[in-house]
């Protein structure tokens, strides 16, 4: 029986990243498959903190439903050098809304042609369920192209060119992506944690009935 996680978001895209990184073995539900619709007010100073709160909310809301499913939060940003870590976790919000597309432009306004264009992405995942209460971290590094290249549907990746695959998230393939992003490595350590061969796998994960 497949194990089932309640993704602690309504993005399309991020519930599809999580599908193609953590593979069939899980059954992942959305936001709006559990009939979540409350606003979840992330107050955190670190993406540590909100990844916290977001689980804590979603699994407070399971259990007043008796729905006995574990959690899976993140909370990620983008932290650029020469902005002193902006957008940081202000990222999804950083132009005002939840508009991507104004979000990369006051980035790349507010470095202009400035040399420093250091940055990286942050992902911090909290896994919670009635034993445990656990995070997992991921990192990737690189630096704020002077202008959009590739796709432009998701996030600041068409201005984030990555070290390691010498090309911006927007030019890569799905798949080419996965295997750097800082959301892939936070998922490959949960992975790690998940394992049937991790001593601690029985006491801190259940399979739902």
């Amino acid at each position: 029986m497949k194990k089932t996680i309640v993704i602690a978001t309504a993005n399309k895209n991020k519930i599809k990243e999580f599908k193609q990184m953590l593979g069939d073995d899980f059954e992942l539900l959305s936001l709006e498959d559990i009939n979540f619709s409350r606003e979840i007010k992330e107050n955190g100073k670190t993406c540590s903190e909100n990844a916290k709160i977001k689980a804590q909310a979603v699994y407070d809301y399971l259990q007043s439903n008796m729905l006995e499913y574990d959690v899976l939060a993140d909370d990620s940003g983008l932290f650029v050098h020469a902005l002193g870590g902006e957008p940081g976790i202000k990222s999804a919000r950083y132009a005002g809304n939840h508009d991507d597309a104004k979000n990369r432009k006051l980035v790349l306004d507010k470095l202009g042609d400035g040399l420093d264009r250091n940055a990286y992405f942050e992902c911090v995942l909290c896994y919670m369920n009635e034993e445990s209460v656990r995070l997992f971290t991921g990192r990737t590094f690189g630096t704020i192209t002077d202008k959009e290249y590739g796709k432009k549907d998701f996030g600041y990746d068409c201005i984030f060119e990555s070290a390691e695959l010498g090309k911006t998230f927007g030019e890569a393939s799905d798949e080419e992506k996965d295997s750097v992003s800082h959301r892939a490595k936070a998922v490959e350590a949960l992975k790690k944690w998940l394992t049937p061969t991790n001593p601690n796998f029985s006491r801190f994960v259940s399979f739902n009935k």
